[in-house]
């Protein structure tokens, strides 16, 4: 075959560049550090590098969820922490109240306390992230979710949504709180009822909160659920007798005689202290259809005659409305028994309604710490997915550096051996022979 002189010089330069561009290449893998710099180069390798980095991408962009979702769940829990301190220091405060040697002034002072932590409340309730989002409006994070239309009247504008984080494929988790879960949906009362004393009264009675002997008792058809007991004291004896009766009030009907209610004497006979419970008691109950409510309380104190106490369901009551009431108590209340016994009464309710606040907050806050607990374990689970990720990525990508300065070192040699020998190729000549 006949090669002319052309081809024997286009060949020499192909093979010169060809080495060339091979030398460039293992250069840039080298400087890069990586293997594969174009899909051409490892197609399978290429392609599952791409859904790796993709996939590294979203894991990494849960961790970024994660971080933020862990710093606002860290300023609800100062929040709601601040929330249990305040409600303790009220509770002390309603206890200090409770001391009958303190004065007007002195109750009053306690109000005045009692007033500046429940603006310190109102604060709470309004308490806002880095990102300038309201905690506790549910999803509606930019507006406000508690505003004051009056004394002790707070409305609630926000929802009952949850903002939520994604910090896992499957799984979101809330960075909000619905305000009216937290200081709104509050029961009064033990929880279930609440018992209260007449404004009329003029002993000194004073009635505890409470307790549930049979749930479903409380919640049979046929309890109206709402009932008052009425005493009645026989000045004639001596000593005076006291007695008393439940009326249930929806219906009507005394529920020791079963008859409509009617003046004293009544068929139980008060024991300062003693349970009343609301069941049959035969004797001394006439009623000939038994009934049981299953619950019970007791009144302490001196009744007077005309005296009574109501029991009611439990209703939701505010937080504010809560405080509000007790710093009026305070500020109203004044000297003589009547006057202390209701006052009395007035903070043992108040008392009861700020365990259940209590209660009601600590369960948010137990729930929350759970969340952040679960924030915190998805973010570890994602760092150690992270450098699998990266793992994977490394050795579909990554250059062995010895393999390729030896690669690089051949193709040097080669690609020196090329010009050289074409350096020899272009010197023939046959004009060289004459």
């Amino acid at each position: 075959m006949r090669v002319s002189t052309n081809t024997v010089f286009e060949q020499g330069v192909f093979n010169m560049l060809q080495g060339q561009a091979r030398l460039l290449k293992t250069q840039d893998q080298i400087s890069t550090g990586r293997r594969v710099l174009t899909p051409a180069d490892d197609p399978v390798a290429a392609a599952r590098a791409l859904e790796v980095s993709q996939s590294q991408a979203v894991n990494e962009q849960y961790m970024r969820n994660a971080d933020s979702a862990r710093g606002t769940m860290d300023l609800q829990e100062e929040a709601l922490t601040r929330y249990t301190r305040l409600l303790q220091d009220v509770k002390t405060l309603a206890v200090n109240a409770g001391n009958a040697a303190l004065s007007s002034r002195e109750l009053k002072n306690i109000a005045s306390e009692l007033r500046g932590r429940y603006d310190e409340l109102l604060g709470i309730a309004n308490t806002t992230d880095a990102n300038g989002l309201y905690l506790f409006s549910g999803y509606q994070g930019t507006t406000q979710p508690f505003s004051e239309n009056a004394p002790g009247q707070v409305d609630y504008n926000g929802d009952e949504g949850q903002r939520l984080v994604q910090i896992a494929p499957t799984r979101d988790v809330p960075v909000s709180q619905s305000g009216a879960d937290v200081f709104q949906r509050i029961r009064d009362g033990n929880g279930t009822f609440v018992t209260a004393a007449s404004a009329t009264n003029v002993g000194t009675g004073i009635v505890t909160a409470g307790v549930v002997r049979n749930a479903s008792a409380w919640d049979s058809v046929g309890n109206s659920k709402n009932f008052e007991v009425r005493f009645a004291v026989d000045s004639t004896s001596v000593p005076p007798t006291t007695t008393y009766d439940i009326v249930d009030t929806v219906n009507n009907v005394s529920l020791t005689t079963g008859l409509a209610p009617a003046a004293g004497p009544y068929p139980r006979t008060y024991q300062a202290g003693a349970a009343i419970v609301v069941a049959t008691q035969a004797p001394p109950d006439t009623n000939p259809v038994a009934f049981d409510y299953g619950i019970e309380f007791s009144v302490t104190g001196t009744p007077s005659d005309g005296d009574a106490f109501t029991v009611a369901p439990s209703t939701a009551k505010d937080i504010f409305s809560t405080l509000h009431d007790l710093i009026t108590t305070l500020e109203t209340a004044g000297p003589g028994a009547t006057l202390n016994t209701r006052l009395t009464n007035s903070l043992n309710s108040a008392q009861n309604n700020l365990d259940n606040a209590l209660d009601v907050n600590l369960t948010i806050l137990a729930a929350v710490g759970a969340f952040a607990k679960e924030v915190d374990t998805n973010r570890s689970a994602a760092e150690d997915l992270g450098q699998q990720f990266a793992r994977e990525l490394s050795g579909l990508q990554d250059l062995d550096y010895a393999k390729a300065i030896t690669e690089l070192t051949y193709q040097r040699v080669s690609l020196e051996a090329a010009q050289k020998s074409f350096m020899s190729v272009q010197e023939l000549s046959l004009f060289a022979l004459l």
